[in-house]
């Protein structure tokens, strides 16, 4: 194919802040990947954009295997809410309010309905 670009898996993005290796972040409104390693900000750098990763969660937040995870961009932890946040993924285990992190499939989500 002459079309084609790439698989996808790791983008090269450049971010408007640092971000460390493990952290995510969130370009525009739709795309979101985990830092492969430190990148400094308005550096390109390697984010994962597919795949499960333990990320941080909000304390005293219980999740559920399915339950559609929301970045929040300010605390650099997933969340369950919508209101100025974007879906990133679903909660592939549960997680306890207590928990620090939560497993997530990342992109793996439906719009949340309206």
């Amino acid at each position: 194919m002459k079309n084609y670009r790439q698989a996808g898996s790791v983008l090269t993005l450049t971010p408007s802040i640092a971000v460390a290796s493990g952290v995510g972040y969130l370009f525009g409104a739709a795309l979101f990947g985990i830092a492969t390693s430190d990148v400094p900000a308005n550096t390109p750098g390697e984010f994962k954009t597919d795949g499960v990763f333990d990320l941080g969660k909000t304390a005293g937040v219980a999740v559920s295997v399915g339950d559609r995870v929301f970045w929040d961009a300010t605390n650099k932890v997933v969340n369950k809410t919508s209101a100025s946040q974007e879906c990133i993924g679903v909660a592939v285990e549960s997680a306890a309010g207590a928990a620090d992190v939560v497993a997530v499939k990342l992109g793996a989500s439906l719009p949340a309905a309206t």
